[in-house]
């Protein structure tokens, strides 16, 4: 799949260090710390937090180079799954790719038969928190995860 030159595919067990990299590059630019045994755990764990579950993790590279990533996983709670992982390197930002991506995971999550989907965020990613909104997503009271500090959800 694509999106104008960048090629979006599956997670490869070679891909983990990049991925972690890529990820921790992107939290530091907004001031926010990777964490290895918590919220970013599952980037270490791919196969268990995701693919084991059903769920999917894809990676966006353009040029042979990474430039983003993007998930969703079941949620303990029936028909619903969480978008996690959205990342994208400042060089892509701001073409459509961050909607393009989030428009892939729904479709990909509404394929599999989920119904809602949930995402976590930051205020200081505020170009998320953005995409969110605009996309449709409405507020969530409860914030699961320690760095974030707004939580969203959308009917598929």
């Amino acid at each position: 799949m694509r999106f104008g030159s960048v090629t979006r595919r599956d997670w490869q067990p070679g891909d983990r260090a990049a991925a972690a990299d890529l990820i921790a590059a992107v939290l530091a630019e907004y001031g926010l710390g990777w964490e290895p045994g918590g919220a970013d755990r599952d980037v270490l764990a791919v196969e268990e937090c995701y693919l084991d579950r059903g769920g999917c993790f894809w990676l966006l590279e353009q040029a042979g180079e990474l430039v983003g990533t993007g998930a969703w996983m079941p949620l303990d709670l029936p028909g619903v799954v969480e978008i996690r992982k959205m990342y994208l390197r400042p060089a892509v930002r701001g073409q459509g790719l961050g909607r393009w991506l989030l428009m892939e995971l729904e479709a990909s999550a509404r394929a599999a038969r989920y119904r809602q989907a949930r995402v976590e965020t930051a205020s200081v990613l505020r170009e998320a928190v953005r995409l969110y909104e605009g996309a449709g997503y409405r507020p969530l009271p409860e914030v699961e995860t320690a760095r974030c500090d707004r939580a969203y959800f959308r009917d598929l």
